[in-house]
């Protein structure tokens, strides 16, 4: 949708950012601790440019993620994907999924899609920015320069019922207090400017 901006209006638009310190991660009370998950894709590497086929001018299908490193005691983990770069008095929500499996994992490409109730392993897809269940593609306006996609994931002492959809409020609300560990992973995307992609690491094989 925002790629029909135009580009000087984009452009005008460029110092309008909800702001990184509107992150869930950096929020009062969600993380209190220093543990830390790694989280990584092996379509990009940390802060390197989202390739297009996940983006708005792609296919628009959710990046492959893999994670290592929950802790003893985790009883769920939780993503949470913002742009904190979006033109909005807050970030633009990509994606939740909630109640993800406790253990070392991944999620392969396209994975974040609407689930209806949830994936048999008990996980939840919940609502982004669009009030949609799924990934909501990157789709930044045209001339507004670079956006970070901000990937965080949350290792939970506890696993606290939410709704069939959860959205970010209802994320923050159940994680607040709550959270082992966390981790970190950024993807970034553009119209209208020069931006090479990055090589992707080589990520942790998982089980």
């Amino acid at each position: 949708m925002l790629e029909h901006v135009p580009h000087w209006l984009g452009s005008l638009m460029h110092n309008v950012r909800a702001g990184h310190a509107k992150l869930a991660i950096v929020q009062d009370g969600v993380v209190t601790g220093d543990a830390r998950l790694d989280l990584s894709s092996l379509a990009f590497a940390d802060g390197a440019r989202l390739p297009e086929r996940f983006t708005a001018d792609g296919e628009g299908v959710s990046p492959p993620l893999a994670w290592r490193g929950v802790p003893a005691g985790t009883a769920a983990l939780a993503l949470l994907v913002e742009d904190p770069d979006a033109p909005a008095p807050q970030p633009l929500v990509h994606a939740v999924v909630w109640n993800l499996p406790p253990e070392d994992g991944s999620l392969p490409e396209g994975a974040i899609a609407p689930d209806g109730h949830g994936g048999d392993d008990g996980s939840d897809v919940g609502r982004n920015s669009y009030a949609q269940e799924g990934w909501l593609p990157p789709d930044p306006p045209t001339g507004h320069g670079s956006h970070d996609y901000v990937f965080q994931l949350f290792a939970l002492r506890e696993a606290v019922p939410v709704d069939v959809n959860p959205g970010r409020s209802d994320l923050l609300d159940a994680i607040r207090g709550r959270v082992l560990a966390a981790g970190m992973l950024v993807g970034t995307y553009s119209r209208g400017e020069e931006a090479p992609v990055g090589p992707a690491p080589a990520a942790p094989q998982v089980a």
